[in-house]
């Protein structure tokens, strides 16, 4: 009888033991600490602040920066001479005059020779295509990245993130492969999967168990944020347009990416939601 009492003690030690093991690692995971600004919702402007300035520029991350936003959302490609630069289309022909072509297809002084402002007015003659360095000089210490990673590897960014000490401010959103690298080598920057349609979204939970989920609005609903957050992970949606925003709020998102980030923080300041969002770390709504 003793020993059959020594072998279940034994074995209730060991799947207690395995049990906290589990829970520690869950809360090694990488989360994203910084509190939202703005009534508990995090601001992303999209390819920064771009009505009547040309996106993916330095000036449009600038307008995020002074309006307030949490986040900017950069897309990140590859020169043809492995240069890091930020442009969202996989081709230059919607940004230059008479230019045609895929960035990957031009060196980095091909493509910082075109002008991708004039398009948009006098005032914005000049405006060049930023690096991925001189986006993180202009944020650093002022304001989170959502890196879209469209065409550009994993480390050599990581590597430039680190030296301007910017890992616990950008936030990742790559394919499940770039996901495992960037736990790999930092533990302060978030990777942030994107299931896609909510039918793919437990799996995507069990797979990674991430701290941060991506969606865009097609596949968005109540169910997608309360399955998150019932996971430990916050939420940030992207909008199709305005009409999102109550929806998004009233769900529980804890982030917005949005083509109109004044006029959501202006939202936001006259919206008193009545509930918290326990999973969120930058505090309650």
């Amino acid at each position: 009888m003793k020993k059959v009492l020594f072998h279940l003690l034994v074995g209730w030690v060991l799947m207690m033991s395995s049990l906290g093991c589990s829970h520690a690692m869950a809360d090694e995971r990488a989360r994203y600490t910084y509190p939202p600004k703005h009534a508990g919702v995090y601001v992303v402007a999209h390819r920064g602040v771009h009505n009547g300035i040309p996106e993916n520029s330095l000036a449009a991350y600038q307008k995020a920066i002074e309006l307030g936003c949490d986040f900017i959302e950069i897309d990140v490609r590859t020169s043809k001479d492995g240069e890091y630069v930020s442009i969202h289309n996989s081709t230059v022909d919607a940004y230059v005059e008479g230019i045609t072509g895929k960035v990957e297809d031009f060196t980095f002084a091909e493509l910082r020779a075109m002008d991708i402002g004039i398009k948009h007015g006098e005032q914005w003659k000049g405006t060049k295509i930023p690096t991925f360095e001189e986006i993180l000089q202009l944020c650093q210490g002022k304001i989170g990245i959502y890196l879209d990673l469209k065409n550009a590897p994993v480390k050599p960014l990581m590597n430039l993130i680190k030296q301007y000490n910017m890992e616990d401010r950008v936030i990742w959103y790559c394919d499940p492969e770039e996901h495992d690298e960037v736990e790999r080598l930092s533990k302060q920057c978030v990777s942030m999967p994107d299931p896609g349609p909510e039918k793919n979204l437990q799996q995507i939970i069990d797979q990674f168990e991430p701290t941060l989920v991506a969606s865009v609005w097609r596949y968005y609903s109540e169910t997608f944020v309360k399955t998150c957050h019932e996971a430990g992970a916050i939420v940030i949606v992207d909008e199709s347009d305005q009409s999102c925003w109550a929806d998004a709020i009233a769900w529980g998102s804890d982030g917005i990416q949005t083509d109109h980030p004044a006029e959501l923080i202006e939202y936001l300041k006259n919206y008193r939601p009545q509930y918290s969002k326990s999973p969120n770390n930058g505090g309650s709504m």
